[in-house]
């Protein structure tokens, strides 16, 4: 297995595992967000809370200076005209407003300025004051001088005493309040994000290496040839202290358990590739002399009709086992990955032989080519690509009725592939069938026997009566995939009703194997 580092395999990690990696970007986002809601939090309580204070704050200083303005604003003992200007007392300071309001007029108002002298308020001001309800209670109004904060007082003289004190101050510092919250609150964010994307990554790394490994795991290919399960969770991250070390230690034990399962069933296929290989020799020689004594008695012993009927079945039969006999050591010797005998082969010379030897079997099909200009040769072992275009062809010859057209074809395709193709026009393959008609002992009918059932097609599509008239061990496409797959090409078939189509792909130079000595 290839091994990544770096960069690379830090982009492998993320394309191979975006559930992991998604949810790290989740977390972070998670822990953000409520970063956020917190900071919001206290910056609008301490915004709250610094808000009522200065308020109270500047209420104080507001009735101080109301109660200063009311006591120097009263008239002379004895005299009720020439009334002191309230703004003159004692201790008022910059920006504090006084005016008298008298018999629905103000009289007298204006505002203190750095300098100690009296600024006048305007006509508009005027009005604001005169709109104040005269019961000692602050109020907030724009005046054209800024913000004040206002207080209303009703004298025992019949006149009323209007004391305000600006906002600027309260204002900027809020506003400098706001600015700090702000400019703490993100770099803290920007502070925390960093330090808990730093905090989740090292968290999520084991999370990670496990859904690598299983990652690495769902790519083998599990289900063909000896597997070699190696891959394993770090022990570092398979211990069970803690959740994903528990998840680790179990992913590890399921891992042993696959593979002890795997190299079971590799083994118990081996013993079955043996067995099979060695009964199949071991049959061969008493079907040989069965069909040998068979030839004898028909020459030298004289029968019944009955019998010659009866020696002719024992004949027919002995040399179907025979064929499956063959068939069977044939796939033994392409499950060893035994060298394939290389050689130039032209495609289009062994369609046209293949074909016309079918043609003398079964005169009653169609049979037509489809051949290029110019002869398609790949490098292959002559005789397997032959037993390819018998079984396909007979497969065809087989399942198909009186009548059928068969066409072969021979084409180079545009990626420089050789393909050979065999169409027959017969009934077509159950759908529900065509994803198994490469499987080994793999016919139509669910019982085995060679009779198949009524309404039932075999691969290649047609009567099934035909089938069963020459039998079918549901061997001939296993070993078409195996020859195919020796070569390095593919093998595929599709089908409807009233056409079949098996597709052979050969690359031109077959996958990289010892070249053995034409035979």
């Amino acid at each position: 297995m290839t091994k990544l580092t770096g960069a690379s395999r830090s982009h492998r990690r993320r394309w191979l595992n975006p559930g992991t990696w998604h949810l790290r970007t989740r977390l972070v986002l998670v822990a953000m967000a409520l970063l956020v809601a917190i900071c919001a939090a206290v910056g609008l309580f301490s915004y709250a809370s610094m808000d009522s204070f200065l308020t109270r704050q500047l209420d104080e200083r507001l009735t101080g200076a109301s109660d200063r303005a009311r006591v120097f604003g009263r008239p002379p003992l004895g005299q009720q005209g020439n009334r002191p200007d309230p703004l003159d007392a004692k201790g008022q300071g910059p920006g504090t407003l006084v005016g008298r309001i008298e018999n629905g007029q103000v009289w007298s108002a204006g505002v203190l300025t750095k300098e100690g002298t009296r600024a006048a308020v305007s006509a508009a001001d005027n009005q604001v004051l005169l709109s104040l309800s005269p019961n000692g209670a602050p109020a907030d109004r724009t005046l054209s001088t800024g913000d004040y904060r206002l207080v209303a007082d009703q004298t025992p003289y019949g006149d009323v005493i209007v004391t305000g004190l600006p906002l600027a101050d309260k204002q900027n510092t809020l506003t400098s309040l706001i600015w700090t919250i702000s400019m703490v609150s993100l770099g803290g964010l920007v502070l925390i994000g960093l330090a808990g994307t730093v905090i989740i990554r090292r968290t999520m790394k084991p999370l990670e290496q496990l859904s690598e490994v299983a990652t690495q795991v769902s790519l083998l290919p599990l289900d063909a040839g000896e597997v070699a399960l190696a891959v394993r969770v770090p022990p570092s991250n398979a211990h069970p202290g803690t959740e994903v070390g528990s998840v680790g230690y179990a992913l590890n034990l399921m891992l042993d358990n696959v593979s002890n399962a795997l190299e079971a069933r590799q083994e118990s296929e081996m013993k079955v590739r043996q067995f099979v290989a060695d009964a199949s020799h071991e049959l061969r020689t008493p079907l040989t002399a069965i069909r040998g004594y068979t030839e004898l008695m028909r020459m030298t012993e004289t029968f019944t009709p009955d019998g010659q009927r009866s020696l002719a079945r024992v004949q027919s039969q002995s040399e179907r086992m025979t064929t499956l006999v063959e068939d069977l050591l044939l796939l033994a010797r392409l499950d060893e990955g035994q060298p394939l005998k290389l050689s130039e082969v032209d495609l289009t010379q062994l369609v046209i032989e293949t074909v016309s030897d079918e043609k003398v079997m079964a005169p009653d099909r169609t049979w037509h080519l489809e051949l290029p200009d110019e002869p398609v040769v790949v490098r292959g072992d002559a005789s397997q690509l032959h037993q390819v275009l018998v079984n396909l062809l007979s497969n065809a010859r087989k399942h198909t009725g009186k009548g059928t057209t068969v066409l072969t074809g021979v084409a180079r395709a545009a990626d420089g592939t050789a393909v050979i193709t065999v169409t027959d026009d017969g009934a077509g393959i159950p759908p529900e069938f065509v994803d198994r008609v490469f499987a080994r002992f793999a016919r139509a009918d669910a019982s085995r026997t060679v009779r198949v059932p009524a309404g039932a097609v075999p691969a290649g599509g047609g009567p099934a009566d035909q089938a069963s008239a020459e039998g079918t061990s549901g061997l001939g496409l296993s070993i078409v995939q195996s020859i195919i797959e020796a070569h390095g090409g593919t093998v595929a078939v599709a089908s409807r009703p009233g056409r079949t189509v098996f597709t052979v792909r050969l690359p031109m130079r077959p996958a990289a194997q010892g070249d053995a000595p034409s035979s």
